[in-house]
């Protein structure tokens, strides 16, 4: 009787065990990517099998004949095929690129697109650096670039990096500085916790850090100057660099200097589980209720607070309204 009771002891434990690692989040609870990657079809269109927990667990996706590849080389003129994982257990298709009037949008100089859909700008200040969004697990920063011509009485800028800060963990994105443009050199900088990555560009063309809490993936969209940045469970970025033309540069009277061509990023955003109380310059406009105070039917309707958001630097988490409550690490700067 003891050893029929001691074999039920050791088979429940077992199978807690089994259950509490099965039902574990962290770096795999990324539902709408946890998959493996099977052999195509002959038509070309991939496959995958989902290993996300739920009701798409083990279900195998194809992708559409409209989009048969999730990462295809022609990216500017093909839509890819997103595989969702999750609940939705769907594929579908998506241009792999930022989409500078869509909701989220941070592009040209600086122009934003709040997450109520109302598009404002934001000016700073060049060599400035300010807090796009500040929540309690989450702090992204940008850095801008600029320049003021004679008789100017503010900076032309633009944003040339990105600190996102998360957890202990901090991922730079950067434009190089660069004096002539050639769309044949990448001109992107990625950075972990302060160490520089090479992001490959062949085979899934993705460097990837799988952490105890999540998963970081920066993969490349295009061949050169072009990513999409993920942390699961927090944010997606697509995000471009580019250059101001001469031609751009004419029409504006930007006077840009002949050995600078003012590379810098367009970006997309998309958060997941932001709270209630986000702060920051695109951030909280994704607050429930809220009500943009700047002046629409306008050419340039402009959005202050740049006393509000202004950090000490890229890698600060301090502002006068910042909320962010990572713990300090390799990649956060404590003050």
């Amino acid at each position: 009787m003891s050893r029929v009771f001691v074999t039920i002891i050791v088979l429940v434990s077992v199978f807690a065990v089994s259950a509490t690692e099965k039902g574990k989040k962290g770096a795999y609870d990324a539902a709408s990517t946890n998959y493996k990657v099977l052999y195509s079809l002959g038509s070309g269109q991939e496959r995958v099998q989902c290993l996300a927990r739920g009701s798409c667990n083990q279900k195998i996706l194809t992708c559409p004949k409209e989009c048969p590849e999730r990462k295809p080389k022609m990216n500017k003129k093909q839509k890819a095929c997103f595989i969702d994982c999750s609940s939705k257990c769907e594929v579908t298709c998506k241009w792999r690129k930022a989409n500078c009037n869509g909701y989220g949008s941070l592009c040209y100089d600086p122009r934003f697109v709040g997450g109520d859909g109302v598009m404002f700008y934001f000016h700073g200040n060049k060599d400035g650096n300010f807090a796009i969004v500040s929540d309690k697990n989450l702090q992204i920063n940008a850095h801008f670039i600029g320049t003021r011509p004679a008789g100017r009485t503010r900076d032309f800028t633009w944003v040339q990096a990105f600190s996102v800060m998360f957890d202990n963990h901090n991922l730079v994105i950067a434009a190089k500085k660069v004096s002539s443009w050639d769309d044949s050199v990448d001109s992107l900088v990625v950075r972990w916790n302060g160490e520089e990555v090479e992001v490959p560009t062949g085979g899934e063309a993705e460097w990837r850090i799988d952490l105890e809490e999540r998963e970081v993936v920066v993969e490349r969209t295009d061949e050169r100057n072009n990513v999409r940045v993920t942390v699961s469970g927090i944010v997606q970025m697509d995000i471009q660099v580019r250059p101001i033309g001469r031609e751009e540069d004419r029409v504006h009277n930007y006077q840009l200097p002949k050995d600078d061509v003012f590379a810098h990023l367009e970006t997309q955003f998309k958060f997941f589980n932001l709270s209630d109380l986000v702060e920051g310059v695109l951030g909280k406009t994704y607050r429930p209720g809220y009500v943009s105070p700047v002046k629409t039917g306008v050419p340039m309707p402009l959005m202050g607070g740049e006393d509000k958001y202004q950090t000490p630097s890229l890698f600060s988490p301090l502002c006068n309204v910042c909320r962010f409550q990572g713990k300090p690490g390799p990649g956060v700067a404590k003050y």
